[in-house]
């Protein structure tokens, strides 16, 4: 016996869609609900294993569907015949496989009583062929670091910029749940916030249509999804929102986020629907195909560098984990080789990569509105460019270093 809800949320289909459900012998309908949220109320008494939903149905969204499974309930919507493409690409975006077309309602008790079928998984290869030449395939590069300001924003935005020089069509996410300054380092004057956008795109599930609309054009090849107005307005991200960000994201070309610092769960979580104030950083890493970690040379940014990669251990999911030490400097008195031999015993590492403390070039970069890439060339812009190098290799011909590029300022990036 398959126990099966209702929610048609008024639409003309739910009376015949009653009679074909009723006429099936292992099928009993427990309740017609009002709406998404008596839905959910229903679903978490742990008795129904399906439920039959309008997809119009008001705040029908992946967050609805996630605590829907999580109940143990199977969603199977019922979608208008006439805008069937437009409603197999939004229940795909929130996790909804079976349809049934409203003007084939006899169909629904077959998908009701067939559980779904797994979904394969999808094998990507690691590179793109694009006109005979191999190409990396996009990835997900979340910049990360322990408290204190290493400059995980400033790496993170040198970085995005030296991938856009070589030509790689590159979005730079600030996700720092604390308060994002990406815009204000890029000198991006515009209080919409990119990130909260997105998210409410991917609650609704329209965020793949639309994602042109989040973003904020620096060059052709830059663009930007500005981060929290406001430390204060975390709690508008729904849990799995970034997830769906970075993923969108990441089919339109390279992708590196800034993330905050904190790796803490909130506990406060599993007792009701609000998100964790860190699930930024933790959806951020959980999705990412490389890690980079900022820490300074000093002997405090050390010390934080060391608890920070045991702290990552358990996080990054097998990414691959590089380390940076920024401002380094022979005024502390230690070599590169001395510092590789402190990190190295922490993790096991992909890589250490070292920039020189150069406040000239970075001020000169923070006061102009610019990335350090514009600011020409220097030996800090030099080791940002090795470290691409590692993270990438050399990819596509790069524009003359320090090139000055004509802004889209606050437009959205084409398409």
């Amino acid at each position: 016996m398959i126990v099966v809800l209702v929610v048609a949320a008024g639409a003309a289909w739910e009376s015949t869609a009653l009679t074909e459900l009723g006429r099936h012998r292992e099928i009993v309908v427990l309740k017609r609900c009002v709406d998404v949220d008596d839905l959910l109320a229903s679903a978490s008494a742990g008795q129904a294993e399906v439920a039959v939903v309008g997809l119009d149905a008001p705040g029908l969204d992946a967050v609805t569907v996630d605590r829907l499974r999580g109940h143990g309930v199977r969603p199977v919507a019922v979608v208008a015949v006439d805008s069937w493409d437009a409603g197999r690409l939004r229940a795909s975006r929130i996790g909804i496989a079976t349809l049934i077309a409203d003007t084939d309602l006899a169909a629904l008790p077959v998908a009701v009583t067939t559980p779904e079928a797994p979904s394969a998984p999808v094998v990507q290869p690691p590179v793109d062929v694009v006109e005979g030449v191999a190409v990396p395939r996009a990835r997900v590069i979340a910049v990360w670091g322990p408290a204190g300001a290493p400059g995980r924003t400033t790496v993170a935005a040198a970085i995005a910029a030296e991938l856009a020089r070589r030509r790689q069509r590159t979005i730079l996410v600030d996700a720092d749940p604390y308060g994002g300054t990406v815009a204000q380092q890029l000198g991006i004057m515009d209080e919409v916030s990119g990130l909260l956008a997105a998210g409410r795109l991917a609650t609704s599930g329209d965020l793949a249509e639309r994602f042109f609309s989040v973003q904020r054009g620096i060059d052709a090849h830059l663009s930007v999804v500005t981060g929290l107005p406001r430390a204060d307005r975390w709690v508008e991200l729904r849990p799995g929102a970034i997830e769906h960000v970075l993923e969108t994201a990441r089919e339109h070309g390279q992708v590196v986020v800034d993330t905050g610092f904190s790796l803490e769960e909130d506990p406060g979580q599993d007792y009701g629907t609000r998100p964790a104030r860190n699930q930024l950083t933790l959806g951020a890493l959980a999705c990412a195909d490389e890690v980079v970690v900022v820490g300074t040379a000093d002997p405090v940014g050390l010390s934080r560098l060391a608890r920070a990669l045991v702290e990552l251990r358990d996080l990054t999911e097998g990414a691959p984990v590089r380390v940076v030490v920024n401002r380094m400097r022979p005024t502390l008195g230690w070599s590169e080789k001395d510092i590789a031999g402190m990190v190295g015993g922490f993790a096991r590492l992909s890589g250490l990569h070292f920039l020189p403390d150069d406040r000239a070039v970075v001020d000169r970069a923070l006061v102009a509105g610019r990335t350090l890439v514009e600011t020409g060339d220097s030996p800090l812009v030099r080791a940002v460019a090795s470290l691409v190098d590692a993270l990438l290799g050399p990819v596509g011909p790069a524009g003359p270093a320090g090139s000055v590029r004509p802004r889209t300022g606050d437009t959205a990036h084409p398409r």
